[in-house]
């Protein structure tokens, strides 16, 4: 079902982080700090693949997510909406289904035998396609899935998120100047707000987090 009310992106932003504070699906800590993907330290980490496990965040996020994108980029500015593998998969599929839209899967490479697809479901030339993520840092792991995309001859000049980092300037400059635009429901900065008004965390965490996002990586090299 397409949804019909629209929060505003202010209150959709508090909302997220709130739930993301709820199930615990965001976390910090300053004493033992997260070790990130690329092996840097972080006092901050978020899971959206948790969100699946809860009916109710789950659906309400995947609401406010379809109406984002609509109020964003147009009610008809879509044929086609793609999951990224893997933790994308699980959300293109709840959006495809608001929408109304077929859903189809982009792979991170080509899976190795058969057909050595890349892109599973049907996606045909000239599909104005969504591609849609967890989450997105600085946007560089989009373009691959964007381009993969496009090798089918369907184009793709926006990707939706259900969260953004906010915190490493050269990311949107870094999708604009592959044609993609991004939508997000919120940022690390909603969650710090949200966790202050909590007072989920001490005082004192907080504002070493604090110090993390407005410096990431001189943080990060600090505490290498």
């Amino acid at each position: 079902m397409i949804p019909t009310s629209y929060p505003s992106k202010e209150e959709i932003a508090r909302l997220t982080a709130r739930m993301l504070l709820e199930i615990k699906a965001v976390d910090f800590n300053t004493d033992t700090p997260f070790i990130l993907a690329s092996g840097l330290p972080s006092p901050s980490y978020v899971d959206c693949r948790k969100l699946i496990s809860y009916p109710r965040i789950r659906s309400t996020l995947m609401d406010f997510l379809t109406a984002t994108v609509m109020r964003n980029a147009g009610f008809e500015a879509f044929d086609n909406i793609a999951g990224g593998e893997t933790a994308g998969i699980p959300f293109g599929a709840l959006v495809a289904e608001r929408m109304a839209l077929p859903m189809s899967y982009v792979r991170k490479k080509p899976k190795g035998y058969g057909r050595n697809a890349r892109i599973e479901g049907e996606m045909t030339e000239g599909q104005r396609v969504l591609l849609v993520e967890d989450l997105t840092t600085d946007g560089g792991s989009k373009l691959s899935f964007v381009d993969a995309i496009r090798e089918t001859g369907a184009t793709c000049h926006d990707t939706a998120v259900i969260f953004y980092y906010d915190i490493f300037p050269e990311t949107l400059q870094t999708l604009g100047d592959h044609g993609v635009a991004l939508h997000h429901l919120c940022t690390w900065w909603d969650v710090l707000a949200e966790a202050k008004a909590q007072k989920a965390f001490s005082d004192s965490t907080l504002a070493e987090v604090e110090k993390f996002l407005n410096d990431p990586r001189g943080w990060q090299e600090a505490h290498k």
